[in-house]
């Protein structure tokens, strides 16, 4: 699923550029999406992801590059041509209309028979599980309904590729979990290639087989949700997927060491970089508190449900530990510390 073999792509970009207002959004970026694969293209506000979206679904057409569907070359193709249907942010349901002709719209549109679209409009409200609502109206449906409606509006056309812009950002948390679950679930069942746009970060490591990590309109790192947060490719990806506890230091073949002397192992081999400057990543959950280690006081206790999130002051440092378990520490506690597992940037790229 995740090859990036052409003879498997749902989807191909391939050197795709981009210019809005003398400014480049997008430069130079290449992605492969398998067929029935969905890829989430992660990354903060402003860094490009929509207007990737927006020219593989053909509403801005690149300056540069080539965008392929199926083998296809669409660059130049309209959006009402391309084998793509879109969510959108606002789900741009008409109002005035019935949930079943919202969904029958875009088939009314293209002059399908009124038979076949009675047929694919109950199949998709059923399989979104939205039968029972085929007569109301949006407004008088919930919010994660009005997104399933939408959903099914873009599914009912069969695309071969399925385009989401931030589909969960108007949902409440508890409801963005649960619709989060149906997409995925519908995706899977349908296997259908998809492509997802979030600022999420538990969205995008929830739902997807890999991640884009986009950061001003270039691609970071592509990689399943496992090895990025594991093996973030570059500094930013490190930061800004998860939480990441920084010093600087230096590399010896096998292990980390930090300005104070302390040593914290590595996962691979970095005989290529030892003696050289780095900065070394701890995640918080590879921060260890017990009797052994150096001293850290406990500055604050945030809990997170399951876990609790312990604020460290470490020397001049801050450090962020997650403590499962009934009785963290108390603030203004003396704990020990000792960092279990370290990640390596040098040059702002990781060392493996």
């Amino acid at each position: 699923m995740t090859s990036d073999s052409g003879d498997h792509a749902g989807l191909r970009l391939r050197g795709v550029g981009k210019e809005l207002g003398g400014r480049s959004i997008v430069a130079d970026l290449d992605l492969t999406v398998a067929r029935g694969e969905l890829v989430c293209l992660l990354g903060p506000s402003g860094c490009g992801k929509t207007t990737t979206l927006r020219m593989i679904a053909g509403f801005l057409v690149p300056d540069t590059g080539v965008v392929e569907i199926d083998g296809v070359d669409v660059t130049g193709v309209r959006p009402e041509r391309r084998p793509t249907a879109m969510v959108f942010q606002n789900y741009a349901l008409w109002p005035h209309m019935s949930v079943f002709d919202n969904v029958a719209f875009g088939l009314k549109v293209r002059k399908v028979a009124k038979a076949e679209i009675a047929e694919r409009v109950e199949e998709m409200l059923e399989l979104v599980n939205l039968s029972h609502h085929i007569r109301s109206r949006p407004g008088r449906i919930s919010g994660g309904e009005q997104q399933r409606v939408a959903l099914a509006r873009a599914l009912v056309q069969r695309p071969a590729v399925l385009l989401l812009d931030e589909p969960l950002s108007n949902l409440d948390a508890k409801l963005r979990v649960r619709v989060r679950e149906d997409i995925r679930e519908i995706q899977q069942r349908l296997g259908i290639t998809t492509v997802v746009v979030t600022h999420d970060q538990d969205e995008a490591l929830s739902m997807a087989d890999r991640i884009a990590v986009m950061n001003d309109g270039r691609i970071e790192q592509v990689s399943s949700p496992t090895e990025l947060y594991r093996w973030p490719a570059t500094r930013f990806v490190g930061s800004f997927v998860g939480v990441l506890n920084t010093w600087s230091g230096t590399l010896e073949p096998d292990v980390a060491v930090l300005g104070d002397g302390t040593r914290v192992p590595l996962d691979t081999p970095a005989a290529s970089a030892a003696g050289s400057d780095t900065e070394i990543g701890v995640r918080p959950e590879d921060v260890v508190l017990g009797r052994n280690g150096a001293a850290a006081d406990v500055a604050r206790v945030v809990p997170r449900g399951h876990f609790a999130e312990v604020v460290l002051t470490l020397g001049e440092s801050t450090v962020r530990a997650y403590v499962s378990g009934e009785a963290p520490p108390a603030p203004g506690e003396r704990v020990c510390v000792r960092f279990r597992r370290a990640i390596a940037h040098a040059d702002g790229r990781l060392v493996r």
